[in-house]
This record gives structure tokens, sequence and C-alpha cells, in this order.
């Protein structure tokens, strides 16, 4: 799957608002409008005092104060209908980027690969779906346009400052390069330590995730003040990577206020004898100071979003991580289309998941189509892992796999996997109905499901009374183990698939209910590749082949009589009462 190259920073973010370029012309069109309304009022309060308040001037029409007033206030009235109109489609845009950015990053997510998810981890996943994207909302929604705005401002009430007194201007400015001092000596600070709030906070997303998932166990073992002292250093962490946001936040915004009035001191100290002696009027002073009070206000605003750019900027460079991600499933790969028969061959395979850990060495067999196998072992041996290679939900490093004579990454992904279904012993239900949870996009008939679900015998343990249409709720909480367990088991034969894998898939049924899923699979297992890893004899005695695996090789194959015959590693783990249960 060929992944788009998306770059961080402000480069980034500016990227994904080029296909709304326009929009964000006509917002700046109207911040424009709004800005010029904004810094010719204080020019009319100027007229006002100096012409009619002191000086006496006449009134012609417009040329009075009613007149000036009247414009000043048309002035006010279209500025603010331009902030409105500016606000409502920044808003929309922001928002429909957002919405672009999530399924993106949800999309790349549902293709990553297990190793990359596995690296991942749930929580960091979480975050940058979420609180990431959140930040960058308030990015464009609150930052950027405003940040056009206020650079547009101050271009303009420089402009304007020189226009009415360039002595006064010089003097304005004299707090630009303590303001700059300020803000560049703590860039780097505020930066990392966003990065490590964001780190944080997917961390305690992760935790908070793992925690609900596993409450049964955690009040089965009573660790609940464990647990919760766990997270109150975690919280911990967090709550000082924030106060020390906060800190930052305080010495800007006052510091800013503090260069202003310094400088709004010197410009009068430095009027005053001007007024007294006439070379200055009350009016020129009184609009300068106001276009001062103007100038420091979007640079007190910059320096109120200064942290939230920083910010935007990390959360854009940690969703980029995700998007940018190369280790990604393109469900259309491979030449090799069409319905798997179902014949299996491993040769010489070497797996690990970490470097150097091998979890396979040099495992092969060959499963023909229509045959029964079955892997059996201690944990860690690579049961498991073996059954992930055989849907390519990893790749071997060293080695072949052959599928039916063709090689396993020939294949296109799609098919291979809609025609090998896998019952895992930890079952998972998606919050729905009954037949969502079988159907699974596949656009089977009512009939079809309902076969499924009476060839895996759940209507004996399940009572539906809106049929299909009964509710599934959190991860199936409404349904005993059993009874979620057929349900998955109905799942995976609904689309009559050509190989059909059982990890342990009856693990947590009693005997009774074993023993109806036995019938089960003894009917769909015919002309069907059956795989099995399992601790119950009752599903393995029958099968062509066993597997015996140690330490990630074969020691040990063939079927039950011979290996008990063989009095070997299988017949000895026969004979633990832990292990193939049913002897």
């Amino acid at each position: 799957m060929q992944t788009k190259k998306h770059i961080g920073g402000i480069q980034g973010l500016i990227s994904w608002m080029l296909p709304y370029k326009g929009k964000f012309v006509l917002c700046g069109v109207n911040v424009i409008i709004a800005n010029v309304a904004e810094l010719i009022n204080p020019l009319l309060t100027a007229i006002i005092i100096d012409d009619f308040l002191k000086g006496g001037a006449e009134s012609r029409g417009l040329y009075s104060i009613a007149g000036v007033a009247m414009v000043y206030f048309l002035l006010q009235v279209i500025g603010s209908l331009c902030n409105m109109y500016e606000s409502r489609l920044i808003s929309r845009v922001s928002q429909s980027i957002l919405y672009q950015m999530r399924s993106e990053v949800f999309d790349k997510i549902l293709h990553m690969s297990l190793g990359e998810l596995d690296h991942n981890g749930t929580g960091r996943l979480i975050t940058r779906s979420t609180n990431d994207v959140e930040t960058i909302n308030e990015f464009y929604s609150d930052v950027f346009i405003n940040l056009f705005k206020d650079i547009f401002l101050l271009i303009g009430i420089v402009i304007a400052m020189f226009a009415v007194d360039a002595n006064l201007a010089v003097i304005a400015f004299i707090g630009i390069p303590i303001i700059c001092a300020i803000a560049f000596s703590i860039k780097r600070v505020v930066k990392e330590n966003h990065k490590k709030i964001k780190s944080l906070t997917g961390a305690m997303n992760g935790f908070i995730a793992e925690s609900i998932s596993g409450m049964r166990l955690i009040h089965a073992f009573s660790v609940m003040r464990e647990k919760l002292q766990e997270f109150k250093a975690l919280n911990q962490q967090l709550y000082r990577a924030n106060m020390t946001q906060v800190f930052f936040n305080t010495i800007l915004r006052p510091s800013m206020e503090v260069v202003n009035n310094f400088v709004i001191a010197l410009l009068i100290a430095f009027s005053y004898n001007r007024v007294a002696g006439g070379v200055l009027e009350v009016g020129v002073l009184y609009a300068f100071t106001t276009y001062v009070t103007k100038f420091f206000a979007p640079i007190n605003d910059l320096a109120d979003k200064y942290t939230t750019v920083q910010s935007a900027f990390v959360s854009m460079d940690r969703i980029n991580e995700v998007l940018n991600t190369e280790d990604t499933e393109d469900m259309e790969s491979g030449e090799q289309r069409g319905r798997v028969i179902g014949d299996i061959e491993f040769r010489d395979v070497w797996f690990a998941y970490n470097p150097d850990e091998w979890v396979l060495r040099g495992v092969s067999f060959h499963i023909k189509a229509g045959q029964k196998a079955a892997f059996v072992g201690a944990t860690g041996a690579g049961k498991s892992t073996i059954i992930s290679l055989i849907s390519r939900y990893y790749m071997p490093q060293r080695g072949e796999i052959l599928i039916d004579g063709v090689n396993i990454n020939d294949w296109c992904l799609r098919d291979l996997r809609r025609s090998c279904a896998t019952v895992l012993q930890d079952v998972f239900l998606f919050t729905g109905t009954v037949r969502e949870n079988i159907d699974m996009q596949a656009g089977l008939t009512d009939a079809e499901i309902v076969d499924a679900l009476k060839t895996a015998q759940v209507g004996e343990f399940l009572r539906l009374p809106e049929g299909l249409e009964n509710k599934v709720y959190e991860q199936g909480v409404n349904f005993s183990t059993g009874e979620r367990q057929l349900l998955s088991f109905a799942r995976a034969i609904a689309e009559n698939p050509s190989v059909l894998v059982l990890d342990e898939a009856t693990a947590h049924i009693d005997s009774h209910t074993e023993s109806i899923l036995q019938k089960a699979i003894d009917s769909i297992s015919r002309d069907r590749t059956c795989i099995f890893i399992a601790h119950r004899l009752s599903t393995i005695r029958s099968c062509d082949c066993i597997y015996v695996l140690q330490s990630g090789i074969i020691a040990e194959s063939g079927t039950h009589d011979a290996l008990m015959q063989q009095n070997g590693l299988y017949a000895e783990l026969s004979r633990k009462k832990d292990f193939l249960k049913g002897m």
C-alpha cells in the first residue's frame, strides 16, 4: 500500500488547507475589511477632538460631529459583520479539514500491520486520533485566521503610526526587541514540554483503556488500590507537565502588558512638552496612544496563541507519524486471485517478533486440502504464530509459505483472508446486533446467517427474543463466555471458508457445550482444511496429523495413536493434568 508523504510543522498545517484555499482567501478579504474599519476609527475620533471639540470647526454635512459619529458607527457595523461571516466560514472549513484528517488517520490505523499496531500501542493511537486532532482544531479555528488578522493589523498600525507622527512611532517600537527576546527565549522549552504532555496523555489513555478492558481481572485480584496508585503516578506527571505549561502562559501575557504600559508611559512623557507647546494636537496623541494599544493587542494575542501554535506543530508531527507509516497492508495486493482450495505448506520458516528472538526456527510441514491438522505444545512454543503467518498478519524473515502451491506473498490479501476463518480463544464481539456480528459487512442473507447459527448450535444456548436483531452490548457482556464463543464460531463459518482455524476455541466451554460444538466441528470440517490449536484431546484425536512444537521447532508429528506409541513429548504432555484435558 503506497503511502502519501505528509510533512510536519507549518508546511504540514498549510498543506491541509490547500483544498480550501478559495474559502481562506474569502476569509482573508473579510479580515482586511474589518481591520481597515478598525484602523480608520481612531482617526475619526482625532478629527472630532481636534477639529470640533477643540478647534471649533463649522459643521458641514458629513463633516460634523454627528456625521463623523455616523461613519464611525457604520464602520463598526461593517467590521462586526465581516468578523461574524469570517468566523462562521473558518469554523466550517476547519471542521471539514478535521473530518478529513480523522478519516485518514483512522483509515491508516485500519490498514496497519499487526506488528505496527503492536509497536504503537492503543493509547498512542487513540491520542493521535482524538487529542492531537483536537489540538489542530484549535489552530485552524482559533489561531490561524487570527494570526493573519493580527499580522495584517500590525502592518496597518505601523503604516498609520508613521503617517500620524514618525517620531512617536520610533518610540513605540522600543518594546519590540524586548518582546521578541522573551518569546524566543522560551520557544524550545515550550515545544519540548508540549511533546512531554502529548506522550503522557497517550500513556494515560492506554492505561485507562487497558484498565477498563481488564476490570473484571482487577476486581478478581482486588488490585484496585494498586491500579489507582499507578494511575496517580501517571496523573502526577501529566499534572506537573501541564503546570509547567501554565507557568509559561502566565509569563508571556503579563510580560507583554508590562512592555505595553511602559511604551505608553514613554509616549506620554515624550509628548507632554509638544502638546503644551502646540506642536502636537491632543486628538493626534489620543489616536496615537490608541494605535499603540491596538499595536500591542495583537502582539499580546500572538503571545497567548504562541503555546497553541507550538502544540499544533507537535500534534501535526505526531499525526504524521501515523499517516507516514509505511508498514501497512494493501488488501488488493497480490496477483493470485480467487478462492483458496486449502493446501498449506511451510518450507524452512523462521520468524521473530523482535530481531534475533526466534519464535519459529526452520519449521516445515505440509497440510493437504481437506485434511485436519493440530498443533500442540507449551505456551510460547509458536502455535499461534503459525496461524498468524498463514493469514499473512506477519511475514517470515526466512523460508517460504505456500498456499495451494503459490507463495503467500502472491495471493490477493483480501481473497486469502476471506478464505481463511479463525476462531480465537478470546472472543471479541462488536457493539451492535447478532446479525451485524455474524455478517461483518459481507452482505450475507438472513438464511445464510441463520444457517451459520444453526450449524454452530447457537440456538440451543441463546435466547433471541428479537431474532437476528438481538442486541450485543460492548464486548458481548450480555452473553456468557460459551455463548460468545459459539457466536464467534458461527461468524467464522458464515462465509463457508476453505480453511478453518480454531485457536483453543473450546478452552472456555464446558463439557456439555463442547459435545454439541464437536458435532458442529465434525459437520463443517468435511471437505475443508481445518487447523486446531487445542488443549482438549477430543478436539484433536481424529486429526490426520498432529504437530508437536517445542521451542519453535517441530519436535514430533503423526497421528494421535502413532504419537502415543512413540511415548515421546506428546505422550508426556497428554499425561499432564493441565494439558490435553479429556483423557
